[in-house]
């Protein structure tokens, strides 16, 4: 067993690193970073064609194990195949979507496009992978939430549910699993400039490059921090925030946005 505050961190000579959602954005370029860093990474994501892309870029440290996170069988084998060849020693559970949906364009189906890839496609992955770290009392598991988590955002409604789903998930379960010798982090990005944000209609505030927003995430597993945010002044700001009485944060959220008169 380990005691509070002696927590794991990851090291190539441990094992494998495996990245979910790893075909674009953050995900992509943290598995790239992982390879230059010396990880054996095993990518997965959907896009055969991009995984293989990616695999050619990481110098035959990357290797594409594409399936879709929705699927919970495909997860169970794929994590059982990168146990069949070495210990998997980080999981980063990175695959998500994102769609701006406010309130007049809010349907069950979108939502649930949210909660499948973003909750359950997290819990898919995550249970595989947990076992095994539970079984040998070393590993560490990453979930990528975002900063949207803090409190509600503006058109950002099943988004933001299953980001403050994930955060709330990670924190009750490092109650078992530090104690048990396995870390697990919450990693809360800012706007990053991928895909996903460029069909945000309105000003990112501190918005960061993917290659950055990797480095962030590498380093931070690097610490003991329970806790990877970036950008640091945005996650304080959104954090203070929850502070606020909600009728008080609700006007400036929609003063920021020009939500402040009735919609024409």
């Amino acid at each position: 067993m380990t005691k509070w505050g002696r927590t794991y961190i990851p090291k190539p000579e441990d094992g494998a690193a495996w990245v979910t959602g790893a075909s674009a954005g953050i995900g992509r370029a943290v598995a790239l970073r992982l390879a230059a860093e010396g990880w054996q990474v095993y990518a997965t994501a959907r896009s055969e064609d991009k995984l293989k892309t990616l695999a050619d870029e990481g110098e035959g440290r990357i290797v594409a194990m594409p399936g879709d996170v929705t699927d919970a069988a495909a997860m169970e084998d794929i994590v059982a195949k990168i146990e069949a060849k070495e210990r998997l020693a980080l999981a980063i559970l990175n695959a998500g979507v994102y769609v701006p949906m406010r309130a007049q364009e809010f349907t069950a189906e979108g939502a649930k496009q949210h909660f499948d890839v973003n909750l359950q496609g997290v819990a898919n992955g995550l249970a595989p992978a947990m076992r095994g770290m539970i079984a040998r009392k070393t590993g560490c598991l990453a979930l990528v939430a975002s900063v949207a988590g803090y409190r509600g955002l503006p058109k950002a409604a099943p988004y933001g549910a299953t980001k403050a789903a994930l955060i709330n998930m990670a924190e009750a379960l490092a109650y078992d699993l530090h104690p048990a010798g396995v870390r697990i982090s919450l990693i809360c990005p800012g706007f990053v400039e991928t895909d996903a944000t460029s069909v945000n209609d309105f000003d990112m505030p501190f918005l960061m490059q993917t290659d950055e927003a990797a480095n962030r995430v590498v380093q931070g597993l690097k610490t003991t921090a329970f806790e990877i945010a970036f950008p640091r002044r945005f996650a304080f700001i959104l954090k203070s925030l929850r502070f606020l009485p909600t009728r008080a944060y609700l006007w400036i959220g929609r003063k920021a946005m020009g939500w402040d008169k009735i919609d024409d």
